[in-house]
């Protein structure tokens, strides 16, 4: 291609490596008509502070110097490598960098340079392609900048070359080639030549046709954008070579007539492929008016920039090999707009409805049984009220992945046995207490005899019992005093269990770290995620005895809203596979090194009877640690009850191998015993109170004065 004509829209690079390029630039400089731009340690600048950092390939590259002719300009850039790496770095993550590389080896083709030269801009301006054919013989008309991106400076440039200079401009490392004479059939050839895609643009019904016969018989794809209600078309002759052109829209009609066809004779084809029914009506009434009242086809610079944008998702679907068919769509914005509608006041994040009032139990001891705490307040028991007794079942419908062996469920029937235990001191009917594992259908059954027994220390906690409330405010480290250290440590030893307390600032921060990876497992799994999402309750919800309130997140209006992103699975399946995410922990990491202290609750021996001994121990901890005027809320860890390989591969097969790393670490940090098992984790701080308290589900109580039976859904709230 001749020298003198790629100036016209190339931009050239000079290297100061070659003594060509630095004798050019003396020249230019020497030149007083000639402007030299350089920002290039800007640049370098933000090249550096990109994350993950950059490597020294890409540090270390030499800057190079791009000469405009049209300009009469010499800028300063980055090396092509550092140049792409910085100006493709926002489309992290909607492209990632593997897409974007795998994108950047495309050779593509555009035809039509007026709708076309946005389409080029936008593929070049998101690194869709390695490489541009642009053609077009027409030149830039002031009647064309109402759609063209172009300037006044333009007017009578070849409109190719005026969309090749503003990508150069844009990038002047990426290769464009001009077909400046157009497309006839004997340049059709060689423009198709070693393209990957074809964006069709031409207004002539005979080059529409003519581009897609040669690149049917390429198998290469052709994508076409129309104005009129947005209408997207694609013809993927990659995976259907026997494809009737135009969708077969032209019918029989011999191709081969259509260049001694009149402009008359091609209107009843042009409309059956523009599928006239459909046309909006502004559109069907301009078409009326051509050659009358209107000169030519109206378009606007709004549908024009809307079937760019469409476009260049089609061709980077094509790019990446996904799923895109043959056909055609419409994005119709008037129809959208008439669409308008109120938001949804009820959605997450509004206070407009309320919960129905709870359900309440009139027996006071099994009100105590209910106010215990449960993974995700999934309340995963069964209680039988008799006259002489009451019974704890664990309840296998109510169950979660994280629930390891009914483990979980076992602490919280331990939690209710304490409560129960507490409710019948205080009215003097404590009687003998039976543990039984698999019985009548049930992993664990705890049952208590009423009797006429006392126990004043466990009665005096019964109104801190009924106020015991998970809180999940961030609050303020607080050292704990010596003696509440010494009670709480005592509550655990009495009901059997052991209490580790880390305090230390280093430990904490090792813990935090281990916890908020493990949290970040729970989102990124996709079984994890759809169940803890399935705990919560926001306003309105049809069940909001079980599971978690929102309010009881304790989070600003801000963090409610991105509570609305991290629910969607679709986000976190993304997230999973780029080996992201690491900001889903950063709340969990946040609270534990705000907390004053955590409490590691062990028992000696691993079967659901020593799991329930620790979830009394638990109770006991925790509303001693209330009454002391701590604030305390639980934390269970993915890893918290696996006890095998097998237990952590059926939770989250994924990341198996991280969730042992670290229990081990956390084991390794909490300095528990071989024999000892973790029952739960109590995050200790100083905050105010918390919003709202977790309500309790009369559906899982049945006794002859209130007979409430039934089941719920499963519900890290307890």
């Amino acid at each position: 291609m001749d020298d003198q004509l790629v100036a016209g829209y190339r931009a050239r690079i000079l290297d100061l490596d070659r003594a060509a390029d630095r004798a050019e630039l003396e020249r230019l400089r020497a030149d007083p008509r000639v402007q030299f731009l350089d920002q290039r340690d800007a640049q370098l600048s933000g090249l550096r502070g990109l994350r993950p950092p950059p490597g020294p390939d890409l540090l270390e590259e030499r800057p190079k110097w791009a000469y405009y002719p049209w300009r009469r300009a010499v800028v300063g850039v980055l090396g092509p490598r550092g140049f792409r790496a910085l100006r493709l770095d926002r489309n992290r993550n909607n492209i990632t960098t593997r897409e974007q590389t795998r994108l950047g080896e495309l050779s593509i083709g555009v035809a039509g340079l007026s709708v076309g030269h946005v389409i080029a801009h936008t593929l070049a301006a998101q690194g869709l392609a390695g490489r541009l054919w642009l053609a077009d013989f027409d030149h830039l008309e002031l009647s064309n900048l109402n759609r063209v991106p172009a300037t006044v400076f333009d007017l009578g440039v070849n409109k190719a070359h005026v969309a090749a200079r503003r990508i150069a401009e844009l990038d002047p490392y990426l290769p464009v080639d001009v077909f400046d004479a157009g497309l006839t059939a004997d340049t059709v050839d060689a423009f198709l030549d070693g393209l990957d895609i074809v964006v069709e643009e031409c207004d002539s019904l005979d080059m529409k046709a003519l581009l897609r016969i040669g690149a049917r018989a390429r198998r290469i794809p052709v994508l076409m954008a129309t104005s009129d209600r947005g209408i997207v078309d694609v013809e993927r002759f990659d995976q259907e070579p026997a494809r009737p052109i135009l969708h077969g829209l032209l019918g029989d009609l011999d191709i081969a007539l259509l260049p001694g066809m009149s402009s008359r004779d091609k209107i009843p084809h042009m409309l059956r492929h523009l599928e006239a029914e459909q046309l909006s009506p502004r559109a069907a009434a301009s078409l009326i008016e051509i050659d009358r009242s209107l000169s030519t086809w109206p378009q606007l610079a709004s549908d024009v920039v809307l079937g760019a944008s469409a476009l260049a998702e089609a061709v980077r679907r094509v790019g990446l090999g996904e799923e895109l068919k043959s056909g055609r769509c419409r994005i119709d914005v008037g129809g959208a707009l008439d669409q308008l509608d109120e938001p949804d006041m009820a959605k997450p994040g509004s206070a407009a409805a309320e919960y129905p009032p709870p359900p309440t139990a009139t027996d006071p001891i099994v009100t105590a049984a209910m106010r215990a705490p449960s993974g995700g307040n999934s309340q995963p028991w069964h209680i039988v009220a008799e006259p002489t007794q009451i019974t704890i079942s664990i309840a296998p419908q109510h169950t979660s992945t994280m629930d390891s062996g009914f483990r979980g469920s076992a602490v919280a029937l331990g939690a209710a046995l304490f409560n129960v235990r507490i409710a019948a001191a205080a009215h003097r009917m404590l009687g003998p207490v039976s543990l039984s594992e698999d019985a009548n259908g049930s992993p664990l059954r705890a049952t208590m005899r009423f009797d006429g027994g006392e126990d004043s220390a466990l009665a005096e906690l019964y109104e801190p019992m009924l106020a015991r409330a998970t809180n999940r405010h961030h609050g303020t480290s607080r050292p704990l005093r010596g003696e509440t250290i010494e009670s709480l440590t005592a509550a655990a030893d009495r009901e059997g269990a052991r209490m580790h307390l880390i305090t230390d600032k280093d430990q904490l921060t090792s813990a935090a770290a281990i916890l908020a990876a493990a949290d970040r497992i729970r989102y990124l799994t996709p079984q994890l995620h759809r169940e803890m999402i399935s705990e919560l309750r926001w306003p309105g919800d049809p069940d909001p005895d079980t599971g978690i309130d929102v309010h009881t997140l304790e989070l600003d209006a801000g963090d409610l809203a991105l509570l609305g992103v991290l629910r969607r699975p679709e986000v976190m399946a993304r997230l999973a596979e780029w080996d992201a995410g690491d900001a889903l922990g950063d709340d969990m990491r946040d609270r534990v090194l705000t907390s004053s202290a955590l409490a590691v609750v062990t028992v000696t021996g691993r079967g659901l009877r020593d799991y329930a001994r620790g979830g009394s121990a638990v109770e006991a901890v925790w509303i001693k640690a209330q009454r002391e005027g701590l604030s305390v809320q639980p934390l269970s860890p993915v890893f918290l009850h696996a006890q095998t390989t097998s237990d952590l591969r059926a939770m989250s097969p994924a990341f198996a191998g991280e969730l042992r790393q670290q229990q081990s670490d956390f084991v390794r940090l909490a300095a528990t015993r071989p024999d000892e098992s973790i029952v739960l984790i109590l995050r200790f701080t100083a905050a105010p109170p918390a919003s709202v308290a977790s309500r309790r589900s009369a559906s899982r109580v049945e006794s002859p004065r209130n007979r409430l039976s039934g089941t719920g859904p499963p519900g890290s709230d307890r």
